[in-house]
């Protein structure tokens, strides 16, 4: 986990042309994104992302980990709940959770204002250069402060919900490795419904520093 200090993000939805800036409190982020040998607790399953996971499923990891470790949960579950909507999110907690969207961009910007932190050969696995598949986290250069994969290789989930969405949809951000250069770009958002799977959208685990 890499520690950041609070700070502010300017952010934009392109659908709807509205554009506000985010205040972000000190938080933790994971340097990777979560893997499927981390997801699963066997490590034969090697280095690729836990891709295929739900939003859902997300939380419900992070509120395991966390209580594996013994930190306090920060989710409020529901049995049943398949639209996620009475999930609550206790921001004070000592355990994992995923990131909100302006933290995520807020790690992927690393003080810039660019679309991308670096060459994007260089930086991310993409529709371009991934050949048709994912690949093990890390292998491709961070941005300036220490994370891997923001951009390409899978998108991640964030904790918000789409603002301009008809229903319960949560954001995920970053792009994935069939996507055209376009989609990999900080402020590229994307939303689903919180049971959606998809075999290049994963999860990156953030915490609050209290």
């Amino acid at each position: 986990m890499i520690e950041l200090p609070g700070g502010k993000v300017a952010m934009r939805d392109e659908g709807s042309g509205h554009s506000w800036v985010a205040e972000v409190r000190p938080f933790r982020l994971a340097a990777l994104v979560v893997t499927r040998a981390q997801y699963s607790g066997s490590s034969e399953l090697g280095g690729l992302p836990a891709a295929d996971v739900s939003w859902l499923e997300a939380v419900r990891f992070c509120n395991e980990l966390s209580a594996a470790e013994g930190l306090g949960p920060a989710y409020g579950l529901v049995d049943g709940d398949r639209d996620g909507s009475s999930v609550s999110c206790d921001w004070t907690a000592t355990g994992y959770r995923l990131p909100s969207e302006a933290e995520w961009e807020y790690a992927c910007r690393a003080g810039s204002r660019d679309a991308r932190y670096g060459e994007l050969d260089k930086i991310a696995w993409y529709r371009g250069n991934s050949g048709g598949r994912v690949h093990e986290v890390g292998g491709k250069t961070p941005n300036r402060w220490g994370f891997h994969d923001l951009l390409g290789n899978v998108w991640e989930w964030t904790w918000d919900l789409h603002s301009t969405a008809y229903g319960p949809y949560r954001v995920f951000r970053g792009g994935g490795a069939y996507d055209p250069p376009n989609a990999c770009r900080a402020s590229t958002r994307r939303k689903s419904h919180p049971t959606f799977r998809i075999d290049d959208l994963g999860f990156r685990l953030a915490q609050t520093i209290r």
